[in-house]
């Protein structure tokens, strides 16, 4: 179904274009005929399409994947790790133009291909009631993307943002962090709860097909995710809106929230992740690992994902992007890279310097099932969801027992990785025995939760929420990396810098936010939720 769905408007684009050329041969026929393209038969579900492909990453070549997902948060996190030099992340070093890939540069990033076409469809719909439904899931994506902006950066352009055509206002002011929160709240408790299946059937939802009570599910899902964000900041909003959400989040793996990708359309509708991990554009596919962090953990505990995910010798020559068709799935054997390490001069930052050091292809990659590019990129998760109100029940003894909530997410996180490939199914018998053997502890409860989110969000290859939750928790504890030249004096980052090219296009509302950033616009900075 998926693949008609990308077709279908892959026709339209093309048609726009052949509709474009001859245009001037009937000009005015075209304009005046009812049945030409134009406001009145514009269908915002194509867009709206656009948004939702566009927010798991750029049609440009993975850009703001590739320098944010995974260069920088993959590895600050510890999920993955490189040798790579250009791999900033890994060692804390600054790249001012990986930091600002997400935000934008040029036609790519997410102000362009992301808050652009969420905002005419939330425009483009409202008062219409036959776009009533649409109106609603398009507030609610628009939340989950400005919700990853302003954890990236801070205080962004929010509500002036996108809205040149509608404005006129083409250098939008920075609002502030705490007011988009407020907003985003508001947004999708009101949005969610003005969903109505008798109303229109929205067409263009590559996620959920337009089954609105998925979406019912994914709001409030996701606005505990929002609220959550704030318990070090505002513990009384974040127990608030926790507390509505509690017995309307997702019920089941059947929930997840994941977008599956296709090949026809060459880049543009490939999954991210997978073209720079199959080295597309360079060579990491030999050079990124999993680390010895994520790998550790997941041998220590006996965890069955680890035969399912992790893979040796994957590659087996670093000039050959040719899968070695023979690797090796054996947990026993997994080894992961430590972070911070390169293959420079300096003895004790070279690779070779770690102690388990064989050769590069006894390193652990992502099992290929992983990378498929026609493979799936997850949204949001049963799995996460349930391990937030895990955490809401440790925290405030709401929405039933946290041991209860933890064992869904855990199990959850086992069973639940055939969306990448059926044959990475775990087994529920599987999954029940490692939770007895690592059965939850309320004394330990906020460690064990966490950790198992940064897991989870690990698995799901999605970077961006591993550092978020990480930063609001502090679980688990990485240990970070020492590489000569850091530039966080050997602390982890916790956010990234505005762009600089934003003191040139938009000057007074950059210099006003870059003044007010806690900690001083660099990456060590912090964004308002991350009080220290």
């Amino acid at each position: 179904m998926k693949t008609n769905i990308f077709k279908k408007y892959t026709v339209l684009a093309l048609a726009l274009v052949i509709l474009g050329a001859g245009c001037t041969k009937d000009f005015e026929k075209i304009n005046t005929d009812p049945v030409s393209y134009g406001p009145s038969s514009f269908d915002p579900n194509y867009t709206f399409t656009t948004a939702q492909l566009t927010y798991t990453g750029s049609i440009d070549f993975s850009y703001d994947t590739w320098r944010g997902n995974l260069i920088y948060c993959s590895t600050m996190m510890q999920g993955l790790s490189t040798v790579v030099s250009y791999w900033a992340g890994d060692k804390y070093m600054l790249n001012e133009g990986y930091t600002a890939a997400y935000w934008g540069n040029g036609a790519v990033g997410a102000y362009i291909e992301q808050v652009r076409p969420i905002v005419d469809v939330v425009e483009f719909t409202k008062g219409q009631q036959k776009y009533s439904n649409l109106h609603q899931v398009a507030r609610i994506w628009k939340a989950l993307i400005f919700a990853r902006l302003t954890d990236l950066y801070g205080d962004v352009p929010y509500a002036q943002a996108g809205q040149g055509y509608y404005t006129s206002i083409f250098n939008p002011k920075y609002d502030s962090q705490q007011a988009i929160y407020t907003d985003l709240l508001k947004e999708v408790e009101e949005a969610t709860n003005a969903l109505n299946a008798s109303n229109d059937k929205i067409t263009g939802d590559v996620i959920y097909k337009g089954d609105i009570e998925k979406w019912k599910r994914f709001g409030n899902s996701l606005l505990l995710r929002l609220a959550m964000r704030l318990v070090k900041i505002d513990e009384t909003t974040a127990k608030n809106y926790a507390t509505k959400t509690i017995g309307k989040t997702m019920t089941s793996t059947a929930d997840d929230a994941f977008l599956i990708h296709d090949t026809a359309g060459d880049r543009v509708t490939q999954n991210r992740n997978s073209q720079v991990l199959l080295g597309d554009g360079g060579q990491e596919h030999f050079y990124v690992k999993w680390s010895k962090t994520f790998i550790d953990l997941l041998k220590s505990t006996a965890d069955p994902r680890l035969g399912k995910v992790a893979v040796t010798k994957l590659y087996l020559s670093d000039g050959s992007k040719a899968q070695n068709s023979s690797f090796d799935a054996n947990p026993l054997v997994q080894k992961g890279m430590p972070n911070g390490k390169d293959l420079g001069a300096a003895p004790s930052q070279n690779i070779s310097s770690d102690p388990f050091y064989t050769t590069m292809p006894d390193y652990s990659s992502p099992h290929p099932n992983m990378l498929k590019r026609n493979g799936v990129t997850f949204i949001l998760s049963y799995a996460q969801t349930e391990l937030l109100l895990a955490e809401a029940a440790q925290r405030w003894a709401i929405g039933g027992s946290a041991a209860t909530h933890f064992n869904n997410g855990v199990k959850a996180g086992i069973t639940g990785l055939t969306p990448y490939d059926a044959s990475m199914a775990i087994s529920s018998t599987a999954a029940d025995t490692y939770l007895l053997a690592n059965a939850y502890s309320t004394g330990t409860g906020l460690q064990q939760i966490n950790t198992q989110y940064w897991l989870q969000s690990n698995i799901q290859m999605d970077f961006y929420e591993t550092w978020g939750n990480w930063r609001r928790t502090g679980f688990p504890a990485l240990t970070p990396v020492v590489f000569a030249g850091n530039a966080t004096n050997g602390t982890i980052p916790r956010r990234f810098p505005y762009p600089v090219e934003e003191a040139a296009k938009n000057g007074a509302n950059y210099q006003a936010a870059s003044a007010a950033v806690i900690g001083g616009d660099k990456l060590t900075g912090r964004v308002w939720w991350d009080k220290q």
